[in-house]
């Protein structure tokens, strides 16, 4: 988990750009996308043969879920294991199958950098946990924050050295495949790393934070890729974590129940009706519903099923 701000990703034609906001929705730019009216028919046709791709009964593997919002716009979750070669093959398959309107990612501006890095270089950032690294995480976030990141990334680091697997991988995989489909958009659904650190510590007693600090330091057990795979029911990172917070519920809220909350609302934002453009001013509007994909660790997946059709209100789990 970097704590580098990082700016959106626009740096090819062919790639989607990258947002961190639901309300706020920026298009890719493709060959052939309308630039003014004259150009509607070829947005027609792309559209077309982008309708003919979406599979009508697509064929999903068995970790995706299917949502359904009030105006029949459809999310397809896709629960993944950080650390699995399954779960990038399961994200692919699903947006191939769908071809979506957005993707939205369990990822926040302080981590988009993972999403061009290379495998290589992200084993040796993440095995590389240095003290300029903590300095720099200390001086964003606080002394407490920055402590509680940087033992973080060491129980990231110990799994991305007993596999010899980077972390994110299925983040990786849905950026390349959102580039492949036509007029798709690609957004940043998690909340900022700050916030959740800090709500975090503020939750724990002094003596709460010692003892979390001291599990999160001597976490050495071995893991395997079996292990992985068996914990794609519970993404593994955060199973770990709940093993040690167990006795810390208000952790446990702030870190993955406030969260569950949050890549909710980021979901039911993207997942608005699509505007088609008109040939004039005097055609009427036409809006049909989208479809979007969420690539999310399976933790979450029932916490957004729970929170699917029920108020939301995020102000209060960002201060």
């Amino acid at each position: 988990m970097e704590g580098q701000d990082e700016q959106p990703l626009r740096e090819a034609s062919t790639e989607p750009i990258v947002t961190s906001g639901g309300s706020e929705v920026v298009p890719r730019v493709l060959p052939g996308e309308p630039q003014n009216l004259s150009d509607v028919d070829a947005f027609h046709l792309l559209l077309e043969m982008k309708l003919k791709r979406r599979q009508e009964r697509p064929n999903l593997p068995r970790t995706v879920t299917e949502l359904v919002a009030e105006d029949g716009s459809r999310v397809y979750v896709v629960g993944t294991a950080h650390f699995s070669d399954d779960s990038k093959k399961d994200v692919a398959k699903t947006i191939r199958e769908v071809q979506p309107d957005v993707v939205v990612v369990e990822l926040c501006q302080y981590r988009v950098s993972m999403l061009k890095m290379d495998e290589h270089t992200l084993l040796r950032e993440a095995k590389e946990i240095s003290l300029e690294k903590l300095q720099q995480a200390v001086r964003q976030n606080g002394v407490l924050s920055g402590l509680m990141q940087t033992l973080l990334l060491k129980v990231s680091a110990h799994i991305t050295e007993q596999l010899g697997m980077a972390p994110g991988g299925e983040f990786r995989e849905a950026f390349k495949e959102a580039s492949k489909v036509p007029f798709c958009k690609f957004h940043l659904g998690d909340r900022p790393i700050p916030v959740t650190f800090k709500r975090a510590i503020a939750a724990l007693s002094f003596w709460q934070k010692i003892k979390l600090a001291w599990g999160l330091c001597f976490l050495s057990d071995p893991i395997s890729k079996d292990d992985v795979e068996r914990c794609k029911q519970k993404d593994l990172l955060e199973q770990m974590m709940a093993e040690m917070i167990g006795e810390f519920p208000d952790l446990h809220r702030t870190i993955v129940s406030e969260r569950d909350i949050y890549l909710t609302y980021m979901l039911r934002q993207a997942a608005r009706r699509l505007e088609l453009p008109r040939a004039s001013d005097a055609e009427p509007r036409k809006c049909v519903p989208s479809v979007v994909v969420g690539v999310v660790g399976m933790g979450h997946v029932p916490g957004i099923e729970k929170n699917w059709t029920t108020d939301l209100n995020i102000q209060e789990i960002m201060t």
